[in-house]
């Protein structure tokens, strides 16, 4: 076994990502993690776009190098006779091919969907696009702020009197590799069941995907007319719960939408009168009167320090988190005792530290595998058998 194929779940499964930039190769990139054995295509010379993405160290992507851990790097160029007839000679001996190209690219190609399974019939195809393989959009280009607008996500972010706001990280693309990892094992789990080993096609379209995460969203319009509105970081279920000042100009985040948990609450601010207050008496009621309960929480948190906060508030059992920039993240407590950072070894920095994989797996645990290199680094080792013989 290589150091790019780390034991877990999916040993020996073998993957071929021929995908770019974020989402499809975030997919293939979990996989990796669970232990699949995951083969990087790039166009010769040119490679994955997500190499120009920064931030940079000596020129060199730290995104990239996330982004593709565990994979085997090589070139391969579809749209050649040569680079096409490797690629018909590998599919016997892959379990999985993720692709992200405009619908129809493959099939101009003469590898679509119908001439892969015709060379392997038990293949998984993963095509992750912007919108779909059909409909009015399917051709559009896609990127993850156009996801999150389409899905209806931005329109609920942000403050009311102010537009419409993005997170800081094209959170479509990952919670659409999320969904294509998802649906890969999914489907292989119905290729094993299958006594003809049939394998599928799946359509991922990562608006779709995004629009399925906002749950009450859809039944909310269709039931009540009702489309949510922006409310900065007031939770709009439950009360209270938003981002809190705190006196040494740092913020806590609250939650809890259970009558026990906001005594909790209470009790670490030292108003537990307010429980027998018809106004707070449940969560609906408090979501109704959320200006009122929001003041005495806003104002209590803006007479004490972060740190006075918490430990108040883990006394009580209460329930808030300190908003934690990366730099804090390294010295949590929780962070370190799980383990959740780990050393990965890189072509270029010796080791480098990124997240662990997740979830945690107790027979078969996974390991993040080395970080992601040069373009073609693996070529010739990977793509050997498959060459034609002079």
């Amino acid at each position: 076994m290589s150091e790019d194929s780390p034991g877990g779940p999916l040993a020996g499964l073998r993957v071929l990502d021929i995908s770019t930039v974020v989402a499809a190769p975030f997919a293939a990139t979990l996989l990796a993690d669970y232990g699949a054995e995951v083969i990087k295509a790039e166009l010769p010379g040119a490679g994955d776009s997500l190499r120009s993405f920064p931030p940079f160290k000596d020129g060199k992507s730290l995104w990239w190098k996330v982004a593709n851990r565990g994979k085997r790097m090589i070139e391969l160029d579809l749209r050649t006779p040569e680079g096409a007839e490797i690629f018909r000679r590998m599919l016997p001996d892959l379990d999985v091919v993720i692709e992200n190209f405009r619908p129809g690219t493959l099939e101009r190609w003469g590898l679509g969907p119908d001439a892969l399974l015709a060379i392997n019939p038990s293949l998984v195809l993963l095509r992750v696009t912007g919108f779909g393989q059909d409909g009015p959009a399917a051709n559009r280009p896609g990127f993850a702020r156009l996801f999150e607008a389409m899905s209806g996500l931005t329109h609920m972010t942000g403050e009311p009197d102010r537009p419409p706001m993005h997170a800081g990280h094209p959170m479509g693309d990952s919670i659409g590799g999320v969904f294509g990892a998802l649906a890969v094992t999914t489907a292989l789990l119905s290729v094993r069941a299958d006594p003809q080993r049939r394998g599928q096609v799946v359509d991922l379209s990562l608006t779709e995907a995004m629009f399925r995460l906002l749950d009450f969203q859809t039944i909310g319009y269709d039931q009540l007319g009702k489309v949510i509105e922006r409310t900065g970081n007031r939770n709009q279920y439950s009360a209270p719960a938003d981002v809190y000042p705190t006196a040494d100009g740092r913020y806590i985040s609250l939650a809890g939408s259970t009558q026990a948990t906001f005594r909790a609450n209470l009790a670490a601010i030292g108003r537990e009168d307010l429980d027998d207050d018809p106004r707070f008496c449940g969560n609906a009621e408090r979501v109704e009167n959320v200006e009122a309960i929001d003041a005495i929480f806003r104002a209590w948190f803006a007479a004490h320090s972060q740190e006075e906060a918490i430990a108040r508030f883990r006394e009580a059992g209460g329930t808030l988190a300190p908003i934690l920039s990366i730099d804090q993240i390294f010295e949590d407590p929780q962070y370190r005792a799980r383990e959740a950072i780990v050393p990965v070894p890189d072509d270029d920095f010796g080791m480098v530290k990124m997240q662990a994989p997740v979830p945690r797996f107790s027979r078969t645990p996974a390991r993040a595998g080395r970080a992601a290199g040069r373009l073609g680094r693996d070529t010739e080792e990977v793509l050997a058998p498959y060459r034609a013989k002079d």
